[in-house]
């Protein structure tokens, strides 16, 4: 499982202590992410350590982070207000319950949807996905990493300051501490790796500020301001309520699942595909479906929400030298020790440096290099990376990949819209030689190219050096040889292929049989 013959020693140390930090990295997350969704923190945090014990195991990238996510959690706060809107003369604590229950119950189907996709080897559909549209999702999240950070420096009472300038001015002010102990943390992310990579960066600084803050007596946000972690046992197995089951309840669960599903297979198989980026060996997207989905049932079934990739854990854990799947089954399974067993001492560390990471976090996931591109790519290229970038910092993840696919999808079917034709005449014939794809978008092109009324009596149309893409273009050529048979000219088609032969209804007893047709099949269904 974990390919041990294969480990050298410095990768073991390596993945254990990248794994470390990104365990007390995750506990701050999945608490933030758990009141995101309105639940308790034990649910984030029973989510983040099933599902990243889960796929750090069957995972598609041995590295790869998995847990509770913010994209993620943003579903279940539309799902509790549905809830909360149909069940209005339930008291607070049974709607709580209700509520969870039924974020449970959406965690075990979305999990079931994704292992579906991943048998039916659907997870190859990241492929579509277009590189401009993949510099804009990195682009965009890791702006919106960054801008999750900023709620922890705000000041107390921010509903009182008029303008940004006001809440700079009095956030500096009240946050001093923090602003410090951010800029100590990038500080020493950035530069101790230029002197030794003996022990990430991000651990060293954990340790070494929780201890200056703790000694020091610094009046700074800590963990256990967030919430009371005391009462955090291990997980145990939860059946849903069975009234969920009722057709109200389910005509508001099942479309959460689905998109729970579709937004946790997105941006893992995005974030693999940037792991792979990152470190030039080719994950398995398929795989990573099926542990996903395994992951997010089994943390419905143990009282955890579901999850995803991590893109910033994984980036974390990648740049700090855990590329073996020995460093995601230690964050999971050392977040659950840290927290069952040593509360009091995660409660203590500073919420500023754990900030200050996710800045740097958001610094390495930027891709920089995309800027430079942009006077060289094209404009629709441009268009569809801005485009991405815009939608993921200010609505969803997955409505931002599926918008830059089907710009990408229009822009390449219109750049791609025309047929062109060479004409040459011998023996009394006119031949038409097209050249180009006959498809959806190119049969107005397409029958631009013909004469109908001026061609000779005999007409030939060479299809050697085009195709013809769906059933649009098979249309496209019955109509144009009803048009040359209503004009009595004598029409042959040839270097058609035979499956478009067979689809052709009016056209078919016109195409001449060579030897060298081409073999390529025309889509029916599409």
């Amino acid at each position: 499982m974990f390919a041990i013959q294969n480990y050298s020693k410095q990768n073991i140390k390596n993945d254990i202590l990248s794994g470390a930090l990104v365990a007390v990295a995750l506990v701050p997350e999945a608490i933030a992410f758990s009141f995101i969704a309105g639940v308790s923190p034990v649910v984030g945090l029973y989510g983040a350590f099933i599902i990243g014990l889960i796929t750090s195991i069957l995972g598609g990238k041995p590295g790869m982070i998995s847990g509770a996510t913010g994209s993620v959690a943003v579903v279940f706060v539309s799902l509790g207000l549905s809830v909360k809107h149909l069940h209005p003369d339930l008291g607070t604590e049974a709607l709580s319950m209700m509520v969870l229950h039924t974020i449970l119950l959406t965690s075990i189907i979305a999990g079931l949807i994704q292992i579906a996709v991943g048998i039916m080897k659907m997870g190859k559909f990241i492929r579509l996905v277009p590189q401009p549209a993949l510099f804009g999702f990195v682009n965009g999240l890791a702006i919106v990493i960054a801008l999750a950070q900023l709620p922890f420096l705000a000041p107390s009472y921010i509903a009182q300051y008029d303008t940004w300038i006001d809440i700079l001015k009095a956030s500096i002010t009240e946050n001093a501490a923090m602003y410090i102990i951010i800029i100590a943390t990038m500080v020493t992310m950035q530069f101790l790796p230029k002197i030794s990579k003996a022990v990430p960066a991000g651990l060293v600084a954990i340790i070494a500020v929780t201890l200056a803050v703790y000694f020091g007596h610094i009046d700074t946000k800590t963990v256990g301001d967030l919430a009371d972690l005391s009462q955090v046992r291990l997980p145990h197995f939860v059946l849903p309520d069975p009234s969920l089951f009722s057709w109200g309840m389910m005509r508001i669960i099942l479309p959460s699942a689905v998109i729970v599903a579709l937004v946790g297979l997105i941006e893992s198989l995005l974030t693999l595909s940037v792991l792979d980026e990152m470190d030039g060996k080719r994950g398995s997207g398929n795989r990573e479906c099926v542990a996903l989905g395994i992951g997010n049932t089994a943390s419905g079934l143990f009282g955890g929400m579901a999850g995803c990739a991590m893109i910033g854990q994984s980036v974390i854990n990648f740049t700090s030298g855990g590329l073996g799947r020995l460093s995601s089954f230690t964050a999971a399974v050392l977040l659950i020790t840290l927290v069952v067993n040593f509360s009091g001492v995660i409660a203590t560390i500073p919420v500023a440096v754990l900030v200050g990471i996710m800045f740097m976090v958001s610094i390495g996931t930027f891709e920089f290099s995309s800027l430079k591109r942009i006077k060289h790519m094209p404009k629709s290229d441009v268009f569809v990376l801005v485009a991405v970038t815009i939608i993921t910092v200010s609505y969803d993840l997955a409505v931002a990949v599926i918008a830059g696919v089907i710009i990408s999808a229009l822009v390449f079917a219109w750049e791609h819209a025309r047929i062109f034709a060479r004409t040459t005449e011998e023996e009394g014939k006119k031949i038409y030689t097209l050249e180009g794809p006959l498809f959806f978008a190119s049969v107005t092109s397409f029958h631009e190219q013909f004469d109908v009324e001026d061609d000779p009596d005999t007409v030939v149309i060479d299809f050697k050096e085009a195709r013809v893409m769906d059933s649009s273009g098979a249309e496209a050529i019955d109509a144009l040889t009803q048009k040359y048979r209503k004009a009595s000219k004598k029409l042959t088609l040839r270097h058609l292929s035979e499956d478009c032969k067979r689809t052709l209804k009016v056209a078919g007893p016109f195409c001449a049989y060579e030897e060298d047709d081409p073999t390529y099949k025309v889509v029916r269904d599409y």
